[in-house]
């Protein structure tokens, strides 16, 4: 959304947390911590469904799609955000940013859809257990799958392509990484335009999954009453609560970001907010995931003894 010819702008200043430089060396520390984590528990997840039989079903292979746009979301961002903590220029090439503008969009609006994706799984697994893998079969998923990374891009990117605006110098931003919602108070013309695109595009992407989200949890809420086995119960409540918990964190930062008015922008409380949807919640997704999930941490113990068996194996011979 922000954008000028590139031999006018070669880089900007990306402030970060330099308003804070006592913090930085330990927020080093922790952000490249949380960065681990989310690799190897995204990329765990990945690898256990692809060899894990067990898993291959349509809410574990929406649930790769998370765990690849968590680890390609965060790689974006988190090593150059760690670069600069410790640098004492801390700048940001104008294109790199720019690629961070996009695709924080991209991944930011693929998220909300595959959520809303999973829900809807949940709610097809629920209320209608008999015809579950006749309405999910593999064919359905694939193009649940492309047709919400083909929206995601339609939604997000392409708008804002069309919707360029040039910045104004300085060329520093009070931020941790470039997204829309900060560059826009960066541009040297009326912003009316593109803050209701802004508005329209996170009602597209944040709202109405939200709300199918919504409709789904509330059908399979209606017909988990009507259960009369109480373990038919918690298992139904089991394999929703964890798609809740991280629909809750993304959604609530997520649509305080892009659906609220610009008079309530600030900048140490937005750093807060994208730390939070952009780094914290990728790393907590996995955790979330494989903690309150059985099947993850069964899968999990049955490669881990097949392993040791291996090593074991190769000892002995």
């Amino acid at each position: 959304m922000a954008q000028e010819n590139s031999s006018t702008i070669i880089e900007l200043v990306l402030v970060g947390f330099s308003n804070h430089p006592e913090v930085e060396i330990p927020l080093f520390f922790l952000f490249s911590l949380v960065y681990l984590v989310n690799l190897f528990g995204n990329t765990v997840i990945i690898v256990l469904v692809v060899i894990e039989s067990f898993l291959q079903s349509p809410m574990y292979f929406f649930l790769c799609h998370l765990a690849f746009l968590n680890i390609f979301y965060t790689t974006t961002v988190v090593p150059k955000m760690n670069f600069n903590l410790l640098a004492s220029k801390k700048v940001i090439s104008y294109q790199f940013c720019i690629a961070q503008m996009y695709i924080s969009l991209l991944m930011g609006a693929a998220e909300c859809i595959i959520l809303a994706i999973m829900a809807l799984d949940r709610y097809v697994a629920i209320c209608y257990p008999l015809r579950y893998m006749l309405i999910m079969n593999w064919s359905v998923c694939v193009q649940l799958a492309v047709g919400a990374w083909t929206t995601s891009f339609l939604v997000s990117v392409v708008p804002t392509y069309f919707t360029i605006v040039p910045l104004c110098g300085p060329y520093v931003i009070d931020h941790i990484f470039c997204e829309v919602p900060v560059l826009l108070h960066k541009t040297c013309v009326d912003t009316t335009l593109q803050e209701n695109m802004m508005v329209i595009g996170a009602s597209g992407t944040l709202l109405l999954p939200f709300i199918l989200i919504v409709f789904s949890y509330l059908q399979i809420l209606a017909s988990v009453m009507r259960m009369h086995s109480t373990d038919g119960r918690k298992k139904a409540f089991s394999t929703c609560s964890s798609h809740l918990t991280v629909v809750s964190i993304y959604y609530g930062t997520g649509m305080f970001m892009y659906m609220r008015p610009k008079s309530l922008y600030s900048a140490e409380g937005d750093k807060l907010i994208s730390l939070f949807y952009a780094v914290i919640n990728p790393a907590l997704n996995p955790l979330i995931y494989s903690l309150r999930n059985k099947e993850v941490k069964g899968a999990l113990r049955r490669v881990l003894g097949r392993w040791t068996v291996s090593q074991n194996q190769k000892i002995l011979s």
